[in-house]
């Protein structure tokens, strides 16, 4: 399994269209989710950065592939919020197909960071691009963020709730809840990223996802 410091991050470029992506090689993983659902924060989160990744109040702040290097053969991709409503038809249009397009043809995106707040998951947007990544067979890592905003006993009922919900996708999806304010499930974050950033990943059991995300 990969060992990776995240403190490391470094800007590559932001792109409008896949066609300005780096060269397809290498090792992609993409974090997606609905317009304030913690996306940005957990980023900031993970990789000990204040603004590495853009927090406002106003939602769809991200609107382009934003693309971050760890090292030579390893990149972290912040994808735009999806959801928002105070951008033009035409802008979501493009970004849609843009989204088809990225998750269809890019070769080295590994797997996909689904933000979801605790306090809401599994809205019809993310039903939605849990469908895209099944259609593209995209393995997908749920975070329920913000779940500093709840209590444990409601944290365990949602997270079982949700279990049950996926059972209908036939992707691999493994999930944990997550907060960026306490740093709850950032040490299993970071160990779901290593093993998908990790050369080995085709070899190692899927079942020891599914044991991290049950244990939470």
């Amino acid at each position: 399994m990969a060992n990776i410091s995240y403190n490391k991050i470094e800007f590559v470029k932001s792109a409008a269209y896949c066609k300005d992506l780096p060269e397809d090689r290498g090792y992609e993983v993409a974090f997606a989710g609905r317009s304030n659902a913690g996306k940005s924060s957990a980023l900031n989160a993970l990789t000990n950065r204040k603004n590495l990744a853009k927090t406002s109040s106003k939602p769809g702040k991200t609107q382009h592939i934003n693309l971050f290097r760890l090292d030579k053969s390893r990149i972290l991709v912040d994808l735009p919020g999806y959801g928002f409503s105070k951008v033009n038809r035409a802008e979501k249009a493009r970004w849609q197909g843009e989204l088809t397009k990225y998750l269809a043809e890019r070769q080295c995106l590994k797997g996909i960071v689904l933000v979801m707040d605790i306090r809401h998951p599994l809205t019809e947007l993310d039903r939605t691009m849990i469908e895209f990544a099944e259609s593209t067979n995209r393995d997908i890592h749920i975070i329920l963020s913000k779940s500093d905003k709840l209590k444990r006993g409601k944290i365990a009922a949602t997270v079982l709730k949700v279990k049950k919900q996926l059972k209908e996708f036939s992707i691999e999806i493994t999930m944990q809840p997550f907060s960026s304010e306490n740093g709850n499930g950032l040490k299993e974050l970071r160990q779901k990223l290593d093993l998908w950033y990790s050369e080995k990943t085709a070899s190692i059991d899927a079942t020891l996802t599914n044991t991290d995300s049950s244990d939470q």
